[in-house]
């Protein structure tokens, strides 16, 4: 399982529901985690490894496992707004600030097929409204202005990689 990077039609893909919980969804799963740990993420989606189902991984420094989402649901998302730095695993180096919402209800189901719900504030709840966008075909560096956009792609297509 590979990182895939901007512009790969992938990250746009749609993304449908999981069906089926078994051993195999589980690996994936845990495949993701190592991606996401190898590469320094806190957040990875499914689109991010070539994938089309709706499910992303998150670890951010306070959480002790990594937490898994299958099939989520934004519920709701606060008028309360912050403006936070943001980069993504498939636009390696590039940073800029994004206005999220403050705190988000998401409703998931585990690796097991069991439903939950959680509500997450400050960088946990970010993740989970950047890790959302990616299952809708959204990029961080859709939420910013086109001339803040034009300017990091153009520094993101100058880097060697």
């Amino acid at each position: 399982m590979e990182l895939v990077y901007y512009p790969d039609d992938r990250l746009f893909a749609e993304t449908g529901n999981v069906g089926v919980f078994d051993e195999v969804l589980q690996n994936i799963l845990q495949a993701m985690v190592g991606v996401m740990h190898d590469n320094y993420g806190i957040g990875l989606a499914a689109p991010q490894v070539g994938l089309t189902q709706r499910m992303f991984v998150v670890k951010i420094p306070e959480d002790k496992e990594a937490r898994l989402f299958v099939n989520p649901v934004i519920l709701e998302t606060s008028a309360d707004t912050w403006e936070y730095e943001e980069g993504c695993l498939s636009i390696p180096e590039i940073y800029a600030p994004v206005q999220r919402s403050q705190t988000v209800l998401v409703r998931a189901q585990d690796q097991f097929g069991k439903k939950f719900t959680l509500e997450a504030n400050g960088l946990l709840g970010r993740v989970i409204l950047h890790e959302m966008d990616h299952l809708n075909g959204v990029l961080f560096i859709d939420h910013l202005s086109k001339d803040v956009r034009e300017e990091q792609l153009i520094l993101y297509n100058s880097i060697e990689r």
